[in-house]
């Protein structure tokens, strides 16, 4: 689970992260990450948008469930760089996709867009 000030939560962030952010796409899902200008330090945020071309409500809530403990993971591993914005964008192969696939692709595609 995130914590509330992991989380993105308004709509001017997801759109400022997908439009300036690096992009990164893997089979499952995209990934945007954008630094946080001028502002002071602070703690990864994600935001996560599953549409309903992955699924129902069951498969889409459990698609994010998955995301969302994946990228817990990453922010206590310290993979992600404090101060930034990430956008993950889950495609319909997610839904067929384990929890070790869609943690490993968030991963690599979060490190490839952080290092472009």
């Amino acid at each position: 689970m995130l914590a509330a000030h992991h989380r993105l939560t308004d709509a001017s962030s997801y759109r400022a992260t997908t439009r300036r952010g690096k992009r990164a796409a893997r089979s499952t899902l995209v990934v945007h990450l954008c630094e946080r200008l001028g502002s002071c330090p602070d703690d990864a945020r994600f935001g996560f948008v599953v549409s309903r071309a992955v699924g129902n409500s069951v498969v889409r809530n459990r698609v994010k469930r998955r995301l969302r403990h994946a990228a817990a993971e990453l922010i206590r591993s310290g993979a992600v760089m404090s101060s930034s914005d990430v956008v993950v964008r889950a495609l319909p192969a997610s839904s067929s996709a384990s929890y070790d696939v869609l943690a490993g692709e968030l991963a690599d595609a979060v490190a490839r867009a952080g290092s472009s």
